[in-house]
Formats: C-alpha cells, sequence, structure tokens
C-alpha cells in the first residue's frame, strides 16, 4: 500500500484516540494518558496506539488496564470517522521514549560534572618540565652583526674535531 496513506491514518487515528480519551471515555482507572504515537501497518489492518502515562506504577497498570478495555469503542469510532471499508484493529503500548530521554538526561549531566572536575584539576596545575625549554638558545643578534647563538657547541675542550 502507499506509505503515505498509512502515515496520514496514523495522524488521524492519534487525534480520534486524543480526543475520545479526553471527552468520551469515562473510566476512573485512566489517568494522566497522552497519546504520543500511532503506527499503522502497510496494508492498514493493525494499528498500534503508543502512550504515556504521568504516575506512578500502580497507576500505569490501571491505564493501562482502562485502554484495553475501552479498545473496541474507540476502534468502531475510528471506524466511523475515517470511512474505512475495514477498520484497522487497535492495541495500546507504553511508549518508553520518556524513559530513554531521562537516561540520556543523567549520562549528559555526568559527562558535565566529569567536564567541570578535569576543569578544576586544570586549574592549578603547571607544566612538568621548564615553562620555557627553549631559553638556552636565545638567536637574537650581538651588536657586532655575529649570531649568539653561532659558537655554541662549535668547541668543546676536550674533543678533537
Amino acid at each position: 500500500m502507499d506509505p503515505a496513506r498509512a502515515r496520514r491514518l496514523s495522524e488521524r487515528i492519534t487525534q480520534i484516540v486524543a480526543e475520545m480519551l479526553e471527552r468520551r471515555i469515562k473510566d476512573p482507572r485512566l489517568g494522566f494518558v497522552t497519546v504520543t504515537d500511532t503506527r499503522v501497518t502497510g496494508d492498514l489492518r493493525d494499528a498500534t496506539v503508543y502512550y504515556t502515562v504521568y504516575g506512578s506504577d500502580e497507576e500505569t497498570a490501571a491505564s493501562a488496564a482502562a485502554l484495553a478495555s475501552a479498545a473496541g469503542v474507540i476502534r468502531t469510532e475510528v471506524g466511523k470517522q475515517t470511512g474505512l471499508k475495514h477498520t484497522p484493529s487497535i492495541t495500546f503500548k507504553q511508549d518508553t521514549l520518556p524513559e530513554g530521554a531521562k537516561s540520556m538526561e543523567d549520562l549528559v549531566a555526568k559527562a558535565i560534572q566529569a567536564d567541570a572536575e578535569l576543569a578544576a584539576a586544570r586549574a592549578g596545575a603547571v607544566h612538568a618540565g621548564d615553562s620555557n625549554p627553549y631559553r638556552g638558545t636565545d638567536l637574537a643578534e650581538s651588536s657586532d652583526g655575529s649570531s649568539a647563538a653561532s659558537g655554541a657547541g662549535a668547541s668543546d675542550e676536550g674533543e678533537e674535531p
């Protein structure tokens, strides 16, 4: 099938499900649910709705049960509003994106802390050797026109040329 059609249908299903959860589904187990994405198979027969729940693990489990029990009503409404010959079956899956984003934020915070510790360790650091290792090879010219370094190393006492 056409991937653009599947993408448009998934966007429409996302809107319909979000509106249904906000206005029509009155299950007390349903917590603060946000529909994040919907993916439809290429043959338009199955739709997976991804959601997040703000709350504890108990609230997440209760919301998952409420969504599973409301899947038939939601599928009926999707069929009415989309006008498809075959309404896709709808399954709900909890989106793991927020947990992944939190772990990435934790890793970035650790990297920033390690950089700050390294910068603090560098603050009072000095070179291991001389600060100017080239100070003996000053090539400034003397007043008679010869360079100061021209005679250096030319004759060492005790050695024959």
